[in-house]
């Protein structure tokens, strides 16, 4: 269905159409003067140029026109040459009552036959999750359901650290602790062991020990170098170390995911791109793209209408190496042979943007995705502790991502002292909000900034805070029940006209979910969700204030009212699916 902006759009296109004006100069917006009206037209404004006419005489011949349109309740010009609208509570009315039995809340399922791949994630192997992979991996998995909900086949890969260095220095400090392991006897023919010689406790003391070593030894840094260009060459008992590494990683970090509630289609890493490094650099050589730098091999990729200097993309070292251009392209091959997405969207750190943008330029430039294909980065900023700087734990070390959400339970748990639950529920649903606390406090800021980690803020049961907006979604279920309980529930509610000024505030309120959706997908935006629902709560409690619904006598105008509760439910819990949390029973 086409939702009330669409229509209200089409409307004024008419209007202007019919006045002699391109209909292009239509656009309605939500009016930034809410006390004056709820929607404005500018067009009339711009037209003025193109015409060379007065605005107001524009605005006011469209104006009149639009008053014919049953959609709007008031059309009004003013200078100098706004045009000024309100919706007829008659048409906000009867757009309510089709978005309450549209199962998609009147949303186009603009996403039907496309495919969209997101590479969001990006752990490393052998290290645990912390707080610098949580924006990844929210904002991430917010807008693969986003995508999900428009219709897109949506692909989500976690796109794994698991090639390079850290490799050998693993299997390096492995040979030292353990040298009788099969997997350092030249003379062994296998079969190697199922079960790895290590826990993923084992890996992270290993790595970072490794890792320090490599720094001030030189031979053993030496051996790690070749034990990873062995391990790139196939060497068998290396390649079932690398598996077991993989395999017991994957497995922590997968249930450190779950417990984010962050789920990936593909568990694919940069290993999985080196059988098709081989056909890139065919790609390159074949359309003559590369030349040498320095005894490196780079891809020109500025272009003449820059602003800024765009280095050429590096493909290969002068000593061999290939970078993370090389594989991110190379990803690029294997992807499209396999999933053939119409567009690519990839959620890293802003740091990473020049980066992307010579991936991009090289993928297309070099044919290896079609001239239509989207490639798209998102680039989100970091988060600080209250000290602006990157956030820490008190010790000044990164804080691990499990602790962070212990932390954050143990707050709202704290919150909830008085709370008469159960204890084994309480519990629960701590660990319930405190998740909503986390990722709400985190998408309700522009992902492109930075923005300060505030736990108590953040776990606060008021203001623009997760516990808040499911509070009030565990507060309209509550109602609900003791409305059935009584038997007040229709089988079927039909919205009637606003009778008052709160009343028509949640209706507007309700009729902009399926925009707010669509904004949030085109410009990769989950924060114009957050906004939408702090409003949506805020307007609705205030509705709720105003209106007794259980002793109201009128039954067409109780059944109307019950009616804007269960869609307001709807679409809160359907916002808060879309971010990536859940509500509980009670709180």
């Amino acid at each position: 269905m086409k939702n009330l902006a669409d229509q209200m759009t089409a409307a004024a296109a008419q209007a202007f159409a019919a006045c002699g004006y391109d209909a292009s100069y239509a656009k309605i917006s939500l009016s930034n003067r809410p006390d004056l009206c709820e929607y404005q037209c500018n067009g009339a404004l711009a037209a003025a140029k193109a015409y060379r006419e007065n605005p107001m005489n524009i605005a006011e011949k469209v104006a009149e026109k639009l008053k014919e349109s049953p959609i709007f309740g008031k059309a009004e010009a003013v200078r100098p040459g706004f045009l000024n609208l309100d919706l007829s509570a008659g048409a906000l009315a009867e757009a309510l009552t089709a978005i309450s039995e549209s199962e998609t809340l009147g949303s186009e399922r603009i996403g039907e036959g496309r495919t969209i791949l997101l590479d969001y994630g990006g752990a490393n192997v052998a290290k645990p999750l912390h707080v610098g992979h949580l924006r990844s991996a929210i904002i991430g998995e917010s807008l693969k359901r986003i995508c999900r909900f428009l219709g897109f086949e949506a692909i989500g890969d976690v796109h794994l650290g698991d090639w390079g260095l850290q490799m050998g220095l693993i299997i390096e400090a492995l040979r030292d602790e353990q040298p009788e392991l099969p997997y350092f006897d030249e003379a062994f023919t296998g079969p190697y062991p199922a079960k790895a010689p290590f826990t993923i406790s084992d890996l992270e003391r290993i790595y970072p020990a490794a890792s320090a070593r490599a720094k001030t030894d030189e031979a053993f840094s030496a051996r790690a170098h070749e034990a990873t260009f062995r391990l790139q060459q196939g060497h068998p008992g290396y390649t079932a170390l690398f598996r077991h590494i993989v395999g017991v990683s994957r497995e922590d970090l997968k249930k450190n995911y779950d417990a984010l509630d962050v789920h990936f289609d593909l568990w694919k890493g940069e290993s999985d791109a080196q059988p098709y490094i081989g056909e890139l650099l065919a790609i390159l050589e074949e359309k003559q793209l590369t030349e040498r730098s320095e005894g490196a091999l780079v891809v020109p990729v500025a272009k003449e209408s820059d602003t800024k200097e765009v280095p050429p993309c590096l493909i290969q070292k002068s000593d061999g190496a290939y970078l993370y251009a090389t594989t991110d392209l190379a990803t690029i091959i294997e992807r499209e042979k396999l999933y053939h997405p119409d567009e690519y969207l990839y959620i890293t750190d802003k740091r990473q943007a020049m980066h992307f943008e010579q991936v991009f330029r090289v993928a297309k430039k070099a044919g290896i995705v079609r001239e239509e294909t989207k490639l798209g980065h998102l680039g989100f900023g970091t988060m600080n502790g209250k000290d602006g700087k990157p956030f820490k734990t008190r010790s000044g070390g990164v804080m691990r991502l499990e602790y962070l959400l212990r932390d954050i339970r143990d707050a709202v748990l704290e919150r909830m002292a008085e709370t008469n639950l159960p204890e084994e529920e309480k519990q629960e649903t701590a660990a319930v909000i405190g998740l909503a606390a986390l990722k709400y406090g985190d998408l309700s800021n522009q992902a492109t900034k930075d923005y300060v980690f505030d736990l108590e803020r953040f776990s606060s049961f008021e203001g623009n805070t997760g516990p808040y907006i499911l509070y009030t979604i565990v507060r309209i279920r509550s109602i609900l029940r003791r409305l059935a309980e009584s038997g007040t529930v229709p089988a079927q509610t039909a919205i009637l006209p606003a009778g008052d000024a709160a009343e028509k505030a949640l209706q507007l309120q309700l009729t902009r979910f399926a925009e707010t959706v669509r904004a949030a997908y085109e410009e990769k935006a989950p924060h114009k969700l957050c906004q939408f629902i702090y409003e949506l709560a805020n307007v609705f409690n205030s509705f709720y204030r105003d209106h007794h619904i259980l002793k109201e006598e009128d039954k067409a105008r109780q059944s109307s009212w019950i009616g804007l509760l269960q869609l307001t439910e709807k679409e809160l819990n359907t916002m808060i699916g879309l971010l990536g949390f859940e509500a509980p029973e009670r709180m």
